[in-house]
């Protein structure tokens, strides 16, 4: 886990100096985005990735999973990261100021939220590579449909910078690693 343990020093910085950078205007690559999404509406379809809905239920049924299983720390952290990501996305939107349209935009809410529950699902799953790789293809889809439709591009990379650093920190808050639920957790075998 030592990764983990790291990556919110990376990943919170780099959120914040994409932020000032991109500023309070649309980029080249956010135009194209946007371009994208006006010429071909029905890409709108991705955003199923990052509906509150979606996000909901997968939470709900890895919550349910994750107690059926006796997680009760990563039960915990299924419950309070995705609360803790709302109020973190909602004291750094104004900071930057950043808006589309009427709408406060960096970083994306949506996105955040989106990458958290996939992060917890994976860690519910297992560290593997098909979890992983599902978990990767899901946030690059959520990704695009907000993309193509409320956010800015940039907006969804800081998102997933946030996202995935409070879910590292929220692993290393619950003592979780790589060998739970399973073995010996305190590492005292050997």
């Amino acid at each position: 886990m030592t990764a983990a343990r790291w990556w919110p020093l990376i990943a919170l910085p780099l959120m914040v100096l994409l932020g000032l950078a991109v500023g309070a205007e649309s980029t080249g690559i956010d135009d194209w985005f946007i371009r994208t999404g006006e010429e071909h509406p029905n890409l709108g379809w991705l955003l199923f990735f990052t509906a509150g809905v979606t996000q909901a239920i997968a939470l709900a049924v890895g919550v349910a999973v994750a107690g059926y299983r006796r997680r009760g720390r990563l039960v915990l952290i299924m419950l309070v990261t995705p609360v803790v990501a709302i109020a973190a996305v909602r004291v750094a939107k104004p900071l930057f100021g950043r808006t589309k349209g009427a709408a406060l935009a960096y970083p994306s809410g949506h996105t955040t939220l989106a990458v958290v529950v996939i992060c917890l699902l994976v860690m519910l799953a297992g560290v593997t590579v098909w979890a992983v790789c599902s978990a990767v293809v899901a946030a690059l889809l959520g990704m695009l449909g907000q993309s193509f439709t409320y956010h800015y591009f940039t907006d969804t990379v800081g998102g997933v910078l946030l996202g995935t650093a409070l879910v590292s920190l929220a692993a290393w808050a619950a003592g979780l690693d790589r060998c739970q639920p399973r073995c010996d957790v305190d590492h005292s075998s050997g």
